[in-house]
């Protein structure tokens, strides 16, 4: 049985859930991980939001979402003047990338002192989206749940430590997905849990050896 949710859609501006609910959370889930608006956006669109997304809206909501707002914000039509005034650069462009879905965008976010990051995600409809690569690495969650995305050296030890960490601050771990490049390289782990985590869960985390980025993704939160 479904949800509510699936009968009447998101709360959202825009003329489509996938074209533009969908892209502005997909902006927003890649100002999340980034950690703090991007000073430099690179937006590519692929397929369907190549071909129509200007109509549609999804070039602003993208923006939006970097910005911070969420679907339902009245300022998603004028997100390019938003960023123009918050001093965001960022360029729009379609690109053809092989195997994608066809409601996919590509985000490259740059800041001074930050490094610098590459997300792909593409909008599954209802304002539902799904990530599939973080930095060349393929992974898939939502952030539709309470979700810690922690990059990481592929190396022995590492799950065990973040179970450790997550145990200690009593969160309870409802799934637990590991992604890397290669053997020995850098790995994702995509852990979703039940409760919103502590700061201090974080910071502990952060201080392991071989964790080089941890971010937190709260379904309810902005930051």
């Amino acid at each position: 049985m479904g949800n509510i949710f699936d009968i009447l859609g998101p709360v959202m501006i825009g003329p489509s859930s996938s074209h533009t609910a969908g892209a502005a959370r997909i902006g927003l889930i890649a100002r999340q991980l980034f950690g703090r608006q991007p000073e430099k956006a690179t937006v590519y669109l692929h397929g369907s939001f190549a071909a129509t997304g200007k109509g549609h809206g999804t070039d602003k909501a993208l923006i939006a979402g970097l910005l911070g707002m969420l679907p339902d914000d009245m300022r998603i039509p004028v997100s390019f003047d938003v960023a123009k005034e918050e001093g965001m650069e960022f360029t729009i462009e379609n690109k053809d990338i092989k195997g994608a879905h066809p409601n996919t965008a590509q985000i490259v976010m740059e800041a001074e002192g930050v490094p610098t990051m590459k997300m792909q995600a593409h909008s599954i409809g209802g304002g539902r989206i799904k990530v599939c690569k973080l930095d060349g690495i393929d992974v898939n969650f939502s952030g539709e749940t309470c979700t810690l995305i922690i990059r990481n050296i592929d190396e022995p030890g590492r799950i065990m430590d973040v179970s450790s960490a997550l145990s200690k601050a009593e969160i309870n771990i409802a799934t637990m997905q590991v992604f890397r490049d290669k053997r020995g390289g850098c790995a994702v782990m995509v852990v979703e849990t039940d409760q919103v985590i502590p700061k201090e869960a974080i910071e502990d985390l952060e201080s392991k050896p071989g964790i080089i980025r941890v971010k937190f993704l709260d379904p309810n939160g902005v930051e």
